[in-house]
């Protein structure tokens, strides 16, 4: 559960509200959510494109001294919604604005984040400075592919969590203590651990995956009891949906006696909700970092808003207070 605290707004002789919410084309839903939740509207804006597929922006209204924090996902059309943002954080730059916060609830390119063979590229890294080059000072991300990324940035960090969003819908959904929390591979152990522990310390299981080649996993086993138990699958992503498919059937093989699956970026990539809608799982709950039709995905897909979330941090930050609270 988010706990709310008022926004104290600062402001100038004249009057003016210091701190606005800018959003770009990518999840404006979600932008506007967490201008809700702040109590003010959306800055002014226009983004357009020209006739050979460059993009135009220009701030509408007057940012000067004001801290401007900017609400844009990377995701699909990843590379749209990337420049898309650097060129709004120049804008604001060129205005003048006092602080630029970029608030991404989705972090495109974190997957690259190391190199797992010869001559490939660090995007992950790559995008952290075109960020800085373009201007912003500061930045707040969620549930980043791996905590390392952080460290890629030569400005502050805010590293947020959906867990409380998540963990809040599965205490009201999912009640009782026969449930346990199963990490989809290895590297996800941390993270079913801080869940379990919060679910009234649930045990934990782990699938040993093995992945081939890029967006194709070989599931094999499962290390940990499952027979009888709720199994909940936990993970940052969900992209084409083959890993937590195949992990939902060995979970029903191993005697499972219902699956439930939680992950915070819905990317849904290719087969992803043909695939979701034809496994074993009972329901799929994700957060809006990325925004899809209700009517196009899964039915058995569940959305939860992190614009609470979100917003508390904005809130948090422009009246530099601890964000890190959000989570203890």
């Amino acid at each position: 559960m988010v706990q709310q605290m008022p926004l104290r707004q600062r402001t100038f002789s004249g009057g003016k509200i210091n701190v606005k919410i800018f959003s770009g084309t990518a999840n404006p839903e979600l932008a506007r959510e967490v201008a809700d939740y702040l109590e003010i509207g959306l800055g002014q804006l226009k983004i357009a494109p020209f006739s050979d597929g460059e993009i135009y922006v220009q701030i509408q209204e007057s940012v000067r001294g004001v801290d401007c924090f900017v609400v844009q996902p990377t995701c699909t059309p990843v590379n749209e919604n990337l420049m898309e943002l650097l060129i709004m954080i120049d804008a604001l730059k060129r205005a003048s604005a006092g602080r630029i916060t970029v608030v991404i609830p989705y972090y495109g390119y974190a997957r690259q984040d190391r190199k797992a063979a010869g001559r490939e590229a660090i995007s992950a890294k790559l995008v952290a400075d075109l960020l800085t080059t373009a201007g912003a000072q500061r930045v707040v991300a969620l549930d980043l592919h791996q905590p390392q990324i952080m460290g890629f940035f030569n400005i502050l960090v805010d590293h947020l969590f959906a867990s409380p969003v998540l963990l809040d819908y599965i205490r009201k959904q999912l009640p009782g203590n026969d449930k346990v929390i199963v990490s989809p591979d290895v590297g996800g152990v941390a993270r079913a651990r801080a869940f379990a522990k919060k679910l009234s310390d649930s045990p934990i299981a782990i699938i040993d995956k093995r992945r081939s080649q890029h967006n194709v996993a070989e599931v094999l086993t499962v290390v940990g009891d499952v027979e009888g138990k709720i199994a909940l699958m936990v993970d940052d992503m969900v992209d084409t949906a083959g890993t937590i498919v195949k992990a939902a059937e060995l979970l029903k093989k191993e005697g499972a006696k219902a699956v439930y699956a939680c992950a915070t970026h819905a990317v849904l990539s290719g087969p992803a909700n043909d695939r979701i809608d034809a496994s074993p799982i009972e329901k799929l709950i994700v957060t809006n970092s990325i925004p899809h039709d209700p009517h196009r995905i899964s039915k058995k897909i569940v959305q939860v808003s992190v614009a609470k979330l979100l917003g508390e941090a904005i809130a948090r930050i422009h009246d530099d207070c601890s964000v890190s609270e959000l989570f203890e």
